[in-house]
């Protein structure tokens, strides 16, 4: 069975994220990076059908030579194989798709998972976008996978907290969410294996982005806390505050 994972380099979740100086983009000082949470649960849900089926999870990544963090880390988890498309640059979906898609294109595929959002850009598209692009049926935010005689029965989170079920036929495209399993750690056999295993780097050539940002601003700062009393009686005057000036009942 041959299985391909996107994932994508992403400042960890605890980053401290502030404005550039350009304006349009995060600056990059001090933030720590890893890869996006939920694109974790697609490696894990790779590396299981690879136990059950066999074949091949190769990992396929773009961003700056510097992924080649984050691509060794889900080698280690247990991934075979990776193909780095070479990006400094932070692009949209619809052009981050197309890269993706020519690459899928080049390989072998049965099945093409992502996470389904990624913790920077959170637009939840590009899974979606690569299965128009590769003519492939698709089923996202999957809470649970299994794949058997060339088809996947998939369910997903609804509206609600309400679960649809899907049988689809493969090749097919799976964007992950979290509650599909439990992601692995790497043990010490995985990270001395991925640091013998090339990740071959090639220019990603994206086209332009069809979408720019126009500004990035910090969220406005967070009023101070209020003492509204103590006791019973206290709680009319918490219910109004509640209600009236955080809006939340």
């Amino acid at each position: 069975m041959d299985i391909i994972v996107c994932i994508r380099r992403a400042p960890t979740t605890d980053a401290r994220i502030k404005p550039g100086s350009d304006g349009k983009t995060y600056d990059p000082a001090g933030v720590n990076y890893d890869i996006s949470e939920y694109d974790k649960f697609a490696i894990e849900a790779a590396i299981q059908l690879k136990e059950k089926h066999s074949g091949q999870v190769t990992i396929i990544s773009m961003g700056p030579s510097a992924a080649t963090k984050e691509i060794r880390t889900a080698i280690a988890m247990g991934c075979d194989a990776a193909h780095l498309l070479v990006d400094d640059a932070q692009h949209d979906s619809w052009s981050t798709a197309q890269v993706l898609a020519a690459k899928i294109k080049e390989l072998p595929h049965d099945i093409v998972l992502f996470g389904w959002n990624s913790v920077d850009n959170q637009s939840s598209a590009t899974g979606q976008m690569v299965a128009e692009l590769l003519d492939l049926p698709s089923v996202s935010v999957a809470v649970s996978l299994e794949v058997e005689d060339g088809k996947a029965k998939v369910e997903r989170l609804a509206a609600g907290g309400n679960r649809e079920r899907y049988d689809i036929t493969l090749p097919a495209v799976i964007t992950c969410q979290k509650g599909l399993n439990k992601p692995r750690s790497a043990n010490m056999k995985g990270i001395m294996m991925a640091k013998k295993t090339a990740v071959p780097e090639t220019p990603a050539n994206a086209p332009e982005d069809g979408v720019a940002v126009a500004g990035m601003t910090p969220p406005p700062p967070r009023p101070e806390g209020k003492i509204v009393g103590k006791g019973a009686e206290a709680v009319g005057d918490l219910v109004k505050l509640l209600r009236e000036e955080a809006k939340v009942i």
